[in-house]
């Protein structure tokens, strides 16, 4: 077990206090809950691709009015995030939608993730309610979910899908071992990628050991997932690093596409395509996650 912690690790990227990485490809989405609001400023400086201000399962019921309010009052002054609403067969989720919808047409809402979602029906009356264009990112937290997730993915709102892994577990009985939980996260990126959407979202590291949330963040990459929601801030340089392309997959991309200009960019077989599909999509990821020079 490594005794170094979280804060002394630092992905192979510059981390910057504001994240400019574009929510399609955000690879830590930090969780904060919405009863918390003098914590709301601190974690959107935390380094995380994406914040998320929780009113759903980080939120008791009698706090649920006064969470949805600190949310709207911070979004409306200046601040940026996601909000987490609650499922849409609860009564909580009518009052969340009519708690955002108090913000009108200000710009501080990035989009909602929609717990328990299970139907295209569910996206699609949050859509509904939401100001046209606001992105929905559907979390998969059931076997409903997961056997609806094809068809959620392809609602025009859907922007990402993502996966609910506690409560899955909750309601399926699966352990939580790497190989017990293959299957729905593959299934959630062949979904994914066959809506022609980003890779979807994991859940999130439940300890605090720089390690363990490395190897579960690479684990997940392995799959093809390209998010995680993290439950602690500085996680999330830790979850970036792991997401990210290394520095021998830069210098390999780097040297694949220098060979194939050298060559007078000519296809010699059929093995020449994938090294270039990967060896370009290393090279947007380095771009897109700021690598230095």
């Amino acid at each position: 077990m490594s005794t170094d912690t979280l804060a002394e690790i630092r992905p192979p990227v510059s981390a910057a206090a504001t994240s400019t990485v574009a929510p399609a490809m955000a690879r830590s989405w930090l969780l904060v809950s919405g009863a918390r609001p003098e914590g709301f400023a601190d974690a959107a400086a935390s380094g995380a691709d994406a914040l998320v201000l929780d009113v759903e399962d980080a939120v008791p019921v009698p706090a649920k009015a006064a969470a949805r309010a600190a949310v709207a009052e911070w979004l409306s002054t200046g601040g940026r995030a996601w909000v987490r609403i609650n499922d849409a067969t609860t009564t909580h989720w009518g009052d969340d939608l009519d708690a955002l919808g108090t913000i009108g047409g200000v710009d501080g809402l990035e989009g909602v993730v929609l717990a328990k979602a299970e139907s295209v029906a569910q996206v699609a009356a949050t859509a509904e309610r939401l100001r046209p264009g606001t992105q929905i990112i559907a979390l998969i937290e059931s076997a409903v979910g997961l056997e609806e997730a094809s068809a959620i993915a392809r609602h025009p709102s859907t922007f990402r899908l993502a996966f609910g892994v506690g409560d899955f577990r909750r309601d399926t009985g699966m352990g939580a071992s790497e190989i017990a939980l293959a299957y729905p996260r593959s299934r959630l990126v062949v979904a994914s990628r066959a809506a022609g959407l980003p890779g979807p979202i994991d859940g999130p590291s439940l300890g605090t050991d720089p390690e363990t949330v490395r190897d579960q963040s690479a684990h997940a990459a392995s799959l093809g997932m390209t998010g995680r929601l993290c439950l602690h801030g500085a996680q999330a340089p830790v979850v970036n690093g792991a997401l990210s392309p290394s520095e021998d997959d830069v210098a390999w991309a780097s040297g694949v596409l220098a060979e194939f200009d050298a060559r007078g960019r000519v296809i010699r077989d059929g093995s020449d395509l994938p090294r270039l599909a990967r060896a370009r999509a290393i090279t947007a990821d380095a771009a897109a996650f700021a690598y230095p020079a």
